[in-house]
């Protein structure tokens, strides 16, 4: 008979409830790493790609676990597996930030590019025009309408017709200084429907960018394919393995209550939260965010790193919130939470990597000023993300007064 879930109301939770979790998500590991293998750990198919994110959200689980009740566990054995798992996690979900990254860059490009002109082709776009002015008369004294040399029409027209990157990920025949070979690897299905051309410099930027981030992406794929067949994971898995059965507890966990540990992580978080300024992310502008924007090194921002910590602190007491109680887990006011500082990390990161690409060498100034402009924006995101989620987090929790 199916053990009944533990009611965490009813009184002190004991340190079972912890053992099945722990053994449920071991189980999920371990289905995932099946189903992971049988699509084929090399194919780029999108159940092999679920297949990992299976793994790693089963990791997370885990390593956040031992982590937050590590007093109950066998010290020797949490300390041990909790940073491999950590690895996997951290290994495995590149791929997917690389393929996110560029979709949020890629569209935030269109976005700020507005309208396409629609009479040209796709993939052309108008790089400067000369408007309502007359057509010259020809310096050969040819009439008008009769073809001339192609030197001859260069020295008098007043269009310049420049091929650019089509959003699909086509590329120009043209070879420019910023492009190379695109590599070759997994790419993400980014939709070109509704999705005009865009302005020259905003073109060159979108490539560069797809070169970049598609290059980081291929790399990361190498690596988890590279990670997931190392004797590292092997040891990893087969102690998950031994998991799914038996979850080492120390001889005190008899009678111990679970419920002060994840009380502990709820005031980690808490007293985290306290810290940040909220106040400023209550403002429509923080002129200071982008004072580091131009600084030559690729550190993080000096005003994310808190964010980022508050993000993890927040996904140990949920998932402390959902050891104990499944349901508790998905408390909307958490969720919400959790969302906005998905979307603050989400573009952080996509505005570092605009800044990373303003910094290659012999860009046009085109180029240049549309990364620029793409970084702001990234970083106008982040001030939106922090305000979201100073709305979600003051609202009252599910079942206060």
């Amino acid at each position: 008979m199916a053990q009944q879930p533990h009611d965490p109301t009813a009184g002190p939770v004991p340190a079972d409830v912890l053992a099945r979790h722990l053994r449920e998500r071991a189980t999920e590991f371990l289905r995932a790493l099946r189903l992971h293998r049988e699509s084929g750990a090399g194919a780029a198919s999108e159940d092999s790609a679920e297949a990992a994110r299976a793994l790693r959200r089963a990791a997370r689980r885990i390593s956040a676990g031992l982590y937050t009740f590590q007093p109950v566990l066998d010290p020797v054995w949490s300390q041990a597996l909790g940073p491999e798992l950590a690895w996997v996690s951290g290994t495995l979900s590149l791929e997917d930030a690389c393929a996110n990254r560029l979709d949020r860059l890629l569209q935030a490009l269109h976005r700020l590019s507005g309208p396409a002109a629609p009479d040209h082709p796709p993939g052309t776009r108008l790089a400067s025009r000369v408007p309502d002015a007359p057509a010259p008369a020809p310096a050969d004294g040819a009439p008008p309408g009769v073809p001339r040399p192609a030197a001859a029409r260069r020295a008098t027209t007043g269009t310049v017709i420049a091929t650019v990157p089509a959003p699909d990920g086509r590329r120009a025949a043209d070879r420019r200084t910023e492009e190379t070979p695109p590599p070759a690897g997994p790419r993400s299905s980014r939709p070109a429907a509704d999705r005009g051309p865009l302005a020259l410099g905003a073109a060159k930027a979108g490539a560069l960018l797809d070169r970049q981030l598609t290059l980081a992406r291929t790399r990361a794929h190498s690596t988890a394919l590279r990670a997931l067949e190392s004797a590292r994971f092997h040891a990893v898995a087969d102690q998950v393995a031994v998991l799914a059965s038996e979850v080492p507890l120390t001889p005190a966990a008899e009678g111990a209550d679970l419920r002060p540990l994840a009380d502990a992580a709820r005031e980690r978080l808490a007293d985290a939260v306290a810290a940040l300024p909220l106040l400023t992310a209550g403002s429509p502008y923080n002129a200071e965010a982008l004072a580091h924007g131009l600084s030559p090194d690729s550190a993080p921002h000096p005003q994310d790193t808190p964010w980022h910590q508050v993000r993890l602190l927040l996904r140990l007491h949920r998932y402390a919130r959902e050891a104990l109680d499944p349901a508790a887990g998905d408390d909307p006011r958490l969720r919400a939470a959790g969302e906005a500082l998905d979307r603050h990390r989400d573009a952080a990161e996509a505005a570092a990597a605009a800044a990373q690409a303003a910094r290659t060498p012999r860009i046009a100034p085109a180029t240049a000023y549309a990364l620029g402009v793409l970084h702001a924006d990234q970083r106008h995101e982040v001030e939106a993300a922090r305000y979201a989620f100073q709305r979600a987090w003051q609202k009252p929790a599910a079942g206060a007064p």
